[in-house]
């Protein structure tokens, strides 16, 4: 995993479901850095730099595109 790709930061678990599963519907390799530490303590997220988001290089720009499409004015489906 040190071969991982940090490509977006959040700071709450809520911020980012939905694309954990467009993610895991689209078998792109990922992992939440951070995501259970902040899970017991919330309100240190930014003392430890917030929730990464780590991807596989190879799957980087599939990756990319579901964000951009989340990221999208006109869908219904969108990142906080």
């Amino acid at each position: 995993m040190k071969d991982y790709i940090c490509l977006a930061t959040f700071t709450y678990p809520y911020e980012y479901f939905v694309l954990k599963l467009k993610f895991d519907d689209g078998g792109i390799r990922h992992y939440f850095q951070n995501e259970t530490l902040i899970g017991l303590l919330p309100l240190s997220s930014v003392a430890f730099g917030g929730i990464r988001l780590m991807v596989h290089p190879a799957d980087l720009t599939k990756a990319k595109q579901i964000i951009d499409s989340l990221n999208d004015k006109t869908s219904h489906l969108r990142i906080v």
